[in-house]
């Protein structure tokens, strides 16, 4: 009898220690406590992670941190920077806004466990249901974020891509211009580099596949981009 109570001790407060050990992955990080964060899901939600088949311990690791435009780009971006970095996705329908995004992004970190030298991220396709403002008051948790998971990174943000007038989801392209401007005063003075990939995409509008997302010819001009601004942050080249 002993032997069984025993056991059902230990198995409770093997099962306690677990809930606390998850609690304290997706626990609120400190600087977003007091904002007053409210989760509005989209119908389909989604995490689509990806690491190096094979990663090389001799090279620099790599973040790519978005939404379906990075992970569309993100295969071309590890080809061209194969046998320079080990190049990792963690692409989200999370938004900036949403109080789970934080907690996403520390289980990816807690999970891989490596350190990154550059992070590149964006993530700005998805939560149309939060206001302007609202995303003025978010943005700045998810570089202060990425700070507290990586401190010695180099990060680089990239504006969000512009979309055709029949998109669906919300996004419209004054929009996107009102937060890439919100995010770009917020970056402004700050050591994170800029990746105009907005810029570049309103020259190529003949290289849709949909209304949001680019097709393959699209997706490598985007990758070059990307894959260059990445090699300049890696040699400490200023861009």
């Amino acid at each position: 009898m002993k032997s069984k109570k025993a056991g059902r001790i230990a198995a409770t407060w093997y099962a306690m220690a677990v809930v606390l050990a998850l609690g304290s992955l997706i626990a609120v990080p400190p600087h977003l406590e007091g904002l007053a964060q409210v989760s509005i899901p989209e119908e389909i939600e989604w995490t689509w992670e990806v690491r190096p088949a094979a990663s090389d311990p001799g090279l620099p690791n790599v973040l790519l941190l978005g939404d379906s435009i990075t992970r569309n780009y993100y295969p071309a971006v590890a080809r061209r920077l194969a046998g320079k970095a080990n190049v990792f996705l963690l692409a989200t329908s999370t938004s900036v806004g949403d109080p789970r995004l934080g907690p996403q992004i520390m289980q990816f970190s807690s999970m891989e466990a490596v350190h990154f030298s550059v992070v590149h991220f964006n993530n700005g396709m998805h939560g149309w249901a939060y206001t302007e403002p609202q995303y003025r008051a978010a943005f700045p948790g998810l570089f202060q974020t990425l700070r507290s998971m990586w401190p010695r990174a180099k990060l680089i943000w990239a504006t969000t891509t512009p979309v055709r007038p029949d998109a669906k989801t919300g996004a419209t392209n004054p929009r996107i211009d009102e937060r890439n401007a919100i995010a770009l005063s917020l970056i402004h003075g700050s050591d994170i580099a800029i990746d105009d990939e907005h810029a570049l995409m309103l020259k190529h509008a003949d290289l849709y596949q949909d209304a949001v997302h680019f097709n393959e010819e699209g997706a490598e001009i985007q990758a070059s981009q990307v894959a260059a601004g990445i090699q300049a942050a890696l040699s400490g080249t200023p861009r």
